[in-house]
C-alpha cells in the first residue's frame, strides 16, 4: 500500500515512520522540504520526503497532519491531485476565525472525500516514532476505517462512528491543556487546579453533547486517555505553553490550544452553551 501524509512535523513524521514499519511505502508532503528527525530514529528507506503535492496523486490513502492554523490552505493545495482516496485526519484543532473542525472544513473544501476517519488519542509523537505503545480512537467511515487499521497496525486503534465527537475531544484537550500548564504556575494550589480542570472539560463535554457527540467518546482513548497524556505533562506543547503565558515567556512554536480556546468558544456561543470558566481562562491568559 502506497501512503500519502500531509504535514511533516513531528506528527506527520511520527506517523510516517511507523506507517513505512509496517510495510507500507510512503510518500510525505512537506512545504518546505523539511521533516521533523527524531534523536536515534532513522528514516525507513521505503519513506521519501516530497516538496510537490503532485507526488501523492497516485497513493491509496492520505493521511493529513498538517497544523489546525493551515488545514484549510493546505487543503485547497492538495485537491487539484486528489483522486477520491480515504482520508485519515490526524489533525486536531479547530479554526479560530470559524470554530470549525477538520471534517467540516473538509466537508467545505473537498466534498467529493466521502471516505474519511478521524484520528485522536494520546500520543507524544517522539514516543510514537521509537515505537512504544499507545492507542487511539479512529471514527468515520467503514471504508476509512478498514484502510486507517491497515495503515496504523502498530496502534492500538479503538474504532468509532463518532466523528464530531473524536474531533471535539482533540479540540477540548488542546485547550484544557493549556489551561492546565497556566494555571500549574498561576494557581493559588492544587485544589484550584483541580477545579478549573473539571469545571473547563465539563464545559467541553456540554459543548460536545450539544453537537451531537455521544458521551462514551469522552471517556474513550480520545477524551479521557488523551486529556490524561496532554494536561498532566510539560513534555505536551499545550500544557508548557500555557506555563509560558503564565511566565511571560515567548511561545515556542504553534501551540494548538490557543486557536481550540478560541474556537470552542465560538461553536459553543453559536450553540447556545455556556462557557464561564473556558471564558474566564481565556481573559486571564489575555488571549481573547
Amino acid at each position: 500500500m502506497k501512503i500519502g501524509v500531509i504535514g511533516a512535523g513531528a506528527w506527520g513524521t511520527a506517523l510516517s515512520i511507523i506507517s513505512a514499519r509496517g510495510g507500507a511505502d510512503v510518500i510525505l508532503w512537506s512545504y518546505d522540504g523539511e521533516f521533523k528527525k527524531f534523536d536515534g530514529i532513522e528514516t525507513p528507506s521505503t519513506l521519501q520526503i516530497t516538496k510537490d503535492m503532485k507526488d501523492i496523486a497516485k497513493c491509496d490513502a492520505w493521511l493529513i497532519v498538517t497544523p489546525a492554523a493551515y488545514f484549510r490552505e493546505t487543503l485547497k493545495k492538495a485537491k487539484p491531485t486528489y483522486a477520491n482516496q480515504p482520508i485519515i485526519i490526524c489533525t486536531k484543532g479547530a479554526e479560530s476565525s470559524t470554530g470549525c473542525f477538520m471534517s467540516e472544513i473538509m466537508a467545505a473544501e473537498l466534498p467529493e472525500a466521502k471516505d474519511y476517519g478521524v484520528l485522536s488519542g494520546p500520543q507524544f509523537a517522539a514516543e510514537v516514532a521509537r515505537g512504544v505503545p499507545t492507542g487511539s480512537t479512529l471514527a468515520g467511515t467503514p471504508k476509512a476505517l478498514e484502510v486507517g487499521k491497515k495503515i496504523l497496525n502498530l496502534l492500538y486503534i479503538h474504532t468509532s462512528n463518532d466523528v464530531i465527537g473524536t474531533e471535539i475531544c482533540g479540540v477540548g484537550k488542546n485547550a484544557v491543556a493549556l489551561i492546565c500548564g497556566y494555571n500549574s504556575i498561576s494557581a493559588k494550589g492544587e485544589n484550584e487546579r483541580a477545579l478549573l480542570f473539571t469545571r473547563t472539560w465539563n464545559e467541553v463535554v456540554e459543548i460536545g453533547l450539544k453537537s451531537g457527540a455521544n458521551l462514551s467518546t469522552f471517556l474513550d482513548l480520545c477524551g479521557i486517555g488523551d486529556l490524561f497524556l496532554s494536561a498532566t505533562s510539560a513534555t505536551s506543547r499545550n500544557f508548557a505553553g500555557g506555563m509560558a503565558i503564565a511566565k511571560g515567556e515567548e511561545l515556542v512554536g504553534t501551540v494548538e490550544g490557543i486557536f481550540a480556546l478560541s474556537g470552542l468558544i465560538r461553536r459553543a456561543k453559536n450553540l447556545g452553551v455556556e462557557t464561564p470558566m473556558l471564558i474566564e481562562m481565556q481573559n486571564k491568559m489575555n488571549l481573547s
